[in-house]
């Protein structure tokens, strides 16, 4: 566990990080349950291993933070990023406010842009 949350300086001093940010998934991705019982049987969802960016609600203004998922299904909260516009953020959650798990928005576009500019990202 960490004791204190990485900035953007901080992740961008970790290339391992940024190459397994999961740019494509959302909260509600890794919450979900890992076994789903279908009409053939149950299903497992594939092994989720990398780094996920979220936004959560909780506090009076949106906070954009990434957290890191493990394989044996751990995640903790790894980095806190304040540099990034709170306008950005706050249109982010109404872009994807209908996909919000449990304070938990997934980051826009516009705010996956952002990131990628910053991080040197392709």
């Amino acid at each position: 566990m960490l004791e204190e949350y990485l900035d953007l300086n901080g992740i961008k001093n970790e290339p391992y990080v940024i190459e397994h940010i999961l740019w494509e998934l959302e909260p509600k991705d890794i919450m979900e349950s890992k076994f789903k019982k279908t009409e053939q049987g149950v299903d497992k969802r594939g092994e989720i291993k990398g780094y996920i960016f979220y936004i959560e609600t909780m506090g009076e203004e949106p906070i954009l933070f990434l957290m890191r998922h493990t394989a044996v299904e751990f995640g903790e909260t790894i980095a806190q990023i304040n540099d990034i516009p709170i306008e950005l953020l706050s249109k982010s959650v109404e872009e994807t406010k209908d996909r919000h798990y449990f304070g938990m928005y997934p980051i826009s576009n516009d705010v996956k842009a952002w990131l990628k500019k910053e991080l040197g990202v392709k």
